[in-house]
């Protein structure tokens, strides 16, 4: 009996982690980034304090998002009017999902900006010297094939909605190009957090979904690639 409840306790407490996975969308958006800072740590030689603090890190965001959820559901229970108490609570632990991800972004930050530097220069060295209206033109061509496939798909307007993402595809498109150019791999950083932002805001403006926004920074990225890479 007190194997099959400790086996009962293991699958409740999976049970949990699965909800969480199936019902809260920034919950996917974390375990996507932990696989992907995880896929990046094996590109490097991370000594074994940095790769604890990396668990560490992972760990505080995951566990604090599924006590959000738990809290949430939690005063769902109780009662489904407003009440100041309810909305404060809540909105402590959310919060508490946002601080320990800012946390996260940090440590992130910390532990690879330097590897990535070396790695940055040496690709940089070898474009630096390619034209700057190679910029431009990728841009023109970039709102040309996001117009195009708009007009095939039907939906959307140039500047609103369909696929892929405009306003994403421009901004990746943008990021690349100073990837091309910029000497600095602080302005490289703050370049994609700012796609990044734009990426969020035309989802959560209700003008695309994440398939068109991927597609759109996807498409961005690709073609400046090809022509940087084209023209050097």
């Amino acid at each position: 009996m007190r194997v099959r409840k400790l086996i009962d306790s293991f699958n409740y407490a999976i049970d949990g982690i699965i909800y969480t996975l199936k019902t809260q969308r920034n919950m996917r958006i974390h375990i996507t980034a932990a696989i992907g800072v995880l896929l990046l740590s094996l590109f490097f030689r991370l000594s074994k304090l940095e790769i604890l603090i990396l668990f560490f890190t992972i760990s505080l965001v995951i566990i604090t998002e599924m006590l959000n959820t738990s809290i949430e559901a939690t005063i769902d229970l109780i009662t489904d009017q407003y009440h100041e108490l309810a909305k404060i609570a809540k909105n402590v632990a959310a919060g508490a999902v946002l601080i320990a991800s800012f946390n996260a972004i940090l440590v992130a930050y910390i532990i690879f900006f330097d590897k990535l530097n070396l790695v940055t220069e040496i690709v940089l060295n070898k474009v630096r010297q390619t034209p700057i209206h190679v910029t431009f033109i990728s841009l023109i061509i970039v709102v040309l094939i996001v117009i195009s496939l708009k007009a095939y798909y039907g939906k959307g307007t140039p500047l609103r909605g369909g696929m892929p993402s405009g306003h994403t595809a421009i901004a990746f498109s943008l990021v690349t190009a100073v990837a091309f150019i910029s000497e600095n791999t602080l302005i490289i950083t703050l370049s994609l957090l700012l796609a990044i932002l734009i990426a969020q805001s035309r989802i959560e403006a209700g003008f695309h979904d994440l398939v068109q926004v991927v597609m759109g920074a996807i498409l961005g990225i690709c073609i400046t690639l090809l022509i940087f890479q084209t023209i050097y």
